[in-house]
């Protein structure tokens, strides 16, 4: 049988949840796919936290050249975070002939043509499905399915801390900062939110995911980026009363050579599969020319799920006979033949503050040629009017909405609607 020796950079949540499957797990995991999957070293300056895992005498370390060093360790699994000595670390890994298995999204996004130059250089594997959505395996679907399809779009909830605040909000009236707090006493949320809270998070996972949906280089820095701080009660009460919820999605979508991605506060209708996907779960829907909508859910974070979804990459990895490399021209440039959109298109949700009078002349600025307006509804004792438009381009609603200005008070604001 196959011996397969891993190190592991990094024994924090992620890393202890990983080496907790693969230790516990190992005689399972070698009789079901035959393959001994030994934990040779384990790599942290937290010494104490050998002892809290169980690392057994000789195996823990804060040396990262007994990991790079050690001719007999076939694949280092990084869960270190952040960009240094991550970065480095992985690149001395790879180029020591050492597969990688990776969680670190924040990396890849930043930086994964380098990492892949390296491993293509040395002949090695670099792996990633713990990057994106936890348990959920969108990576290795996206890498080995669709076929016979071409992927017109990537759509999701793909941030866990994000979906647990909202849906806090949302279903039990609690505000945005209390929400945090909770999220934050759970583990679901770090001490700084700020990556989840402001939507970077979400833009890396979506720049990943989107490059391997539609074959081409989707930086993350041309993902436009909006995170979920300025939505309010009052926000999430008006969409209530038009059958909606308010989500953070990740969308992409690819039409001929054009693509766009964004992540944005999204008003989901409530009939949508989307809709009912709350606390800390993801979801991701896939939809390809002909097999139409698939959608994967499951717990986007934790030490469980996303050690779950490294422990897959380093049994995928044991058992591939050559390695697998992204099957497009990894530089992180946009290729010269595609033309990202700026300005998308979509149905928006409206709500306007409006004096009763005046309530007419905007209604007919918005569906007098039947072309703008989808649904409506006017709020007499809030003098309050609730728009969902048509498909429009983002300058269109923008346009529309000055030109109003001068009758709509304070509450004026839109958002996007899926």
């Amino acid at each position: 049988m196959k011996v397969f020796n891993v190190a592991i950079m990094g024994l924090g949540t992620v890393g202890g949840g990983a080496y907790r499957i693969l230790t516990e797990n190992h005689d399972e995991i070698m009789r079901n796919h035959g393959v001994d999957v030994r934990v040779k070293r384990v790599l942290d300056l937290r010494t104490e936290r050998f002892a809290q895992f169980g690392v057994p005498e000789g195996v823990g370390t804060t040396l990262v050249d007994d990991v790079i060093n050690d001719r007999e360790i076939d694949a280092v699994i990084e869960v270190m975070g952040g960009i240094e000595p991550a970065l480095t670390f992985i690149l001395r890994a790879l180029k020591s002939g050492k597969n990688v298995i990776s969680a670190n999204k924040e990396l890849i996004a930043k930086k994964w043509p380098a990492i892949d130059a390296a491993a293509r250089e040395n002949g090695v594997g670099f792996y990633h499905e713990a990057s994106c959505v936890g348990g959920v395996p969108v990576i290795r679907v996206l890498n080995e399915s669709f076929q016979g399809d071409k992927l017109e779009s990537v759509k999701g909830i793909i941030n866990g801390t994000t979906n647990y605040i909202l849906s806090k909000m949302s279903f039990d009236g609690t505000s945005y900062d209390e929400a945090l707090r909770q999220a934050q006493k759970l583990g679901y949320a770090e001490a700084d939110p700020t990556a989840d809270v402001e939507g970077f998070d979400a833009a890396y996972k979506l720049s990943i995911l989107s490059s391997l949906a539609f074959k081409t280089c989707i930086p993350y820095s041309c993902i436009s980026r909006e995170g979920i701080t300025g939505v309010t009660q009052e926000e999430i009460g008006y969409a209530k009363q038009m059958g909606y919820s308010i989500k953070l999605l990740a969308i992409g979508s690819k039409e001929g050579d054009k693509v766009e991605a964004r992540v944005h506060p999204t008003a989901v209708k409530n009939t949508h599969p989307l809709a009912v996907v709350n606390d800390e779960f993801n979801a991701v829907m896939l939809r390809g020319d002909n097999v139409g909508n698939v959608m994967l859910y499951g717990k986007g974070a934790g030490a469980q799920p996303t050690g779950s979804a490294i422990v897959s990459d380093v049994v995928y990895c044991a058992k591939r006979s050559t390695p697998l490399y992204p099957p497009f021209n990894n530089d992180g440039k946009i290729d010269e033949n595609i033309e990202f959109v700026t300005d998308p298109y979509s149905n928006y949700f409206v709500v306007l503050s409006v004096k009763r009078g005046d309530a007419d002349d905007i209604l007919n600025v918005f569906a007098g040629d039947d072309r703008l307006l989808k649904e409506y509804k006017y709020d007499m004792k809030t003098e309050t009017l609730l728009m969902v438009t048509k498909h429009m381009a983002q300058s269109a609603i923008e346009a529309v909405l000055r030109s109003v200005k001068d009758k709509a008070g304070v509450k004026m604001f839109r958002k996007a609607v899926c």
